[in-house]
């Protein structure tokens, strides 16, 4: 397994990780959620990405128990805040819901501290200065090691760095966009600026396009999709050209000796830019799958991604 630093920090990800939003806690038993943890750990995976969402929190302990007893330096874990519940402060970037939402997150993974903190989304209700302060004081406190962001805009990053220097306060360090074939534009366009001014780094989610990339879509296969996996598949998009561009995919990836989904992951990893793509799993086989696509990055040649280039244009 290759890792890689956290953008300008020392920390270090294993360039695959792996999420708990549709792997732990919600759509596969404990016996399968020790399977698929197990596969991670032995091929060198150390990052777990968290939400208080997902599940409404049961993902989050879900993993608490599963990693209870393992070495705790040995792990890196995250957690994501913003929605937490239906009250009036149980959303959002406040100081109340941010600080709350935290410690209720702790307690579920069964620790002292997470790695990570993210923002979940950026909160237009809440004064930025509010929640760079907020974190700054987290990790001051211990609580957390690193904070950053997750769909925030390079925009809104760079607010959050000017109000941090202007203050001396700790910035943010990473990002948490989407990021794969048929979703580009923030990580090659819009942070472009950042990673060298910020020191950003990202861990990217997605690398598949929820499943697209795998080519099941063009083969036919249905999607097997529940609650709000469902909702936000159906909110985004799996347009016909998407179809188009994958089935210009396939023949590159038979090329390769690789399954679709195995370029896709190596396309990501490729990028410079990416600390680590975040994948999901719901059988330890698939996460086996994915752990291959390192084999592939160093088979993406210049001809290799320019035959990749002139099929998703």
């Amino acid at each position: 397994m290759e890792y890689k630093r956290l953008g300008s920090a020392g920390l270090k990800l294993s360039v695959i990780s792996i999420g708990s939003w549709a792997t732990f806690g919600q759509h596969v038993d404990e016996a399968t959620s020790r399977a698929i943890l197990k596969v991670a750990l032995d091929g060198g995976i150390n990052f777990i990405d968290n939400a208080e969402i997902y599940g409404d929190g049961a993902s989050s302990a879900a993993v608490g128990n599963l990693v209870h007893g393992l070495p705790r330096e040995s792990l890196v874990l995250s957690t994501k805040v913003f929605w937490g519940g239906s009250g009036p402060n149980d959303s959002g970037l406040s100081r109340k819901h941010i600080v709350e939402g935290l410690h209720k997150e702790l307690k579920r993974l069964q620790t002292d501290y997470v790695d990570l903190l993210f923002c979940h989304r950026p909160d237009p209700n809440t004064p930025i200065e509010e929640t760079v302060w907020t974190m700054d004081n987290l990790v001051r406190s211990g609580k957390v090691l690193y904070w950053g962001t997750s769909e925030w805009s390079a925009q809104q990053l760079t607010e959050a760095y000017a109000v941090a220097r202007q203050h001396h306060l700790l910035p943010p360090q990473m990002e948490q966009p989407e990021y794969n074939l048929l979703q580009r534009r923030k990580v090659e366009i819009d942070y472009l600026p950042l990673y060298p001014l910020m020191g950003l780094g990202t861990t990217v989610w997605s690398p598949l396009a929820a499943g697209a990339l795998t080519g099941k879509y063009n083969r036919g296969e249905a999607a097997t999709r529940t609650g709000f996996d469902a909702a936000w598949f159906k909110s985004q998009r799996l347009k016909p050209e998407d179809l188009a561009r994958v089935s210009l995919l396939l023949p590159i990836a038979d090329g390769l000796g690789c399954t679709m989904a195995q370029l896709a992951m190596a396309w990501v990893l490729k990028n410079p830019h990416v600390t680590t793509a975040i994948t999901g799993a719901t059988k330890a086989s698939q996460l086996q799958d994915s752990l291959k696509s390192l084999e592939v990055v160093p088979h993406l040649t210049p001809d290799v991604l320019a035959a990749i280039e002139t099929a998703v244009q």
